[in-house]
């Protein structure tokens, strides 16, 4: 079984009126950082903040009317439990998500607040999966998968449709993948359309089932990533031959570039991405000479990202700038010497945001102290010159946090 133009072209017809089109928008100074021109299809301004409502709407608005009184269920811990929830409820159709006994409340609460009635069960996705289709098949539910379902891959592939109607001429396509679902969508109405447009898979590089798959490898993943949304343990059975056939490459990126993607989209496009929706962005930062000169489209897949994570990803982007550093000054321990350092700080247009003094456990000489301070600056030429300055001033500082 696969999917056709025709299938994605029909699905567009389908959600259409029932999903608002998500923008496609340039992002100039992120593709300076690249070399490229670079265009952003956002599709974390969808009302549950994720890509994965096409599929789902597809889904649910093919279903007859028996199945539609049946009700539907599905599995998943993310953004595909609000996706069904939230147009299973719009259309009248009662949902159950059921959920690994571990999923965080807040998302168990979202979801229900969507309107779909929860279930918590098993300790790991495989068995929360098993559980759904047992109850599908005891109460005659209609199962709706994540991605490894031809219709929730066609509403996927939508997206195709509308970032190639805005961006025609692009040269490279660079989609995350997770289960698959995404990429094949797009890949099968992008090629269809634009044979010679090259097409990239992103995954982490602590989920890289589909590419271990591609290459014949054994599939070996797990570990805590920021990108949870692709952190998938298996490729679907329809899904990998339609990358294996249409994609032109499947890289991987590792946490620090996709927390890098996360706080670029922040800070520079103004845009809140989740860490599987910034993947496509990482890969681009990953690999700039790939890209160098030529038009480029990422899919911006999700912005369901967990606000103390996110305040994370903020801090230690600005620590990566050198906006927030720590420095050890050595100062002599005698009255108004700290007073001396903070007004030198001060004087250098540094912000102290905390001061450490320590006299005991550093291995200094007993008359002498180590004073570490974390600073606000403006940027790491800033801190080179605060440095330099301490030292003429004759405070032996150094920094405690390498910045870039």
């Amino acid at each position: 079984m696969t999917i056709t133009l025709e299938d994605v072209r029909a699905a567009a017809a389908r959600i259409a009126g029932h999903l608002p089109r998500t923008p496609t928008v340039e992002a100039p100074r992120l593709g300076d950082m690249a070399g490229c021109r670079l265009h952003v299809k956002l599709e974390n301004l969808h009302a549950t903040s994720s890509f994965k409502e096409r599929g789902a709407l597809n889904k649910l608005l093919s279903l007859g009317e028996a199945e539609r009184r049946a009700g539907v269920i599905a599995m998943s811990a993310g953004n595909h439990a609000q996706a069904v929830a939230c147009h299973a409820t719009r259309l009248g159709i009662r949902s159950t998500i059921v959920m690994p006994a571990f999923t965080p409340f807040t998302k168990v609460e979202r979801t229900e607040n969507l309107g779909a009635t929860v279930e918590l069960h098993g300790e790991t996705l495989s068995e929360a999966a098993a559980f759904a289709h047992d109850l599908a098949a005891r109460d005659g539910l209609t199962f709706v998968h994540p991605y490894d379902d031809p219709l929730v891959a066609a509403g996927q592939g939508t997206a195709a449709l509308e970032l190639l109607e805005d961006v025609p001429d692009l040269d490279v396509l660079v989609i995350p993948i997770g289960g698959g679902g995404l990429i094949a969508g797009m890949a099968t109405a992008a090629k269809a359309l634009r044979p010679d447009l090259e097409i990239v898979g992103v995954q982490c590089s602590l989920y890289p089932a589909v590419r271990q798959a591609l290459a014949g490898q054994p599939i070996t993943c797990g570990g805590a990533t920021v990108a949870e949304g692709i952190a998938v343990k298996a490729p679907g059975a329809l899904t990998l031959p339609i990358i294996r056939a249409l994609v032109g490459e499947v890289v991987e990126v590792g946490e620090a570039r996709l927390e890098e993607a996360v706080y670029r989209l922040a800070t520079v496009q103004k845009q809140v991405a989740e860490g599987a929706g910034a993947a496509a962005l990482a890969a681009v930062l990953e690999q700039p000479e790939r890209y160098r000169d030529r038009k480029v489209g990422i899919v911006l897949s999700g912005g369901n990202i967990d606000s103390r994570i996110m305040a994370q990803v903020l801090m230690r982007g600005l620590v990566y700038e050198g906006r927030i550093v720590r420095l050890r000054i050595g100062i002599t321990d005698a009255p108004g010497a700290l007073a001396r350092v903070t007004r030198l700080l001060g004087e250098a247009g540094a912000n102290i945001v905390e001061v450490h003094h320590q006299r005991l456990f550093h291995n200094v000489p007993v008359k002498m102290a180590e004073v570490d301070v974390v600073l606000e600056t403006r940027n790491q030429t800033h801190v080179e010159t605060l440095i330099a300055r301490m030292k003429d001033a004759g405070y032996p500082t150094s920094l405690m946090v390498e910045v870039g």
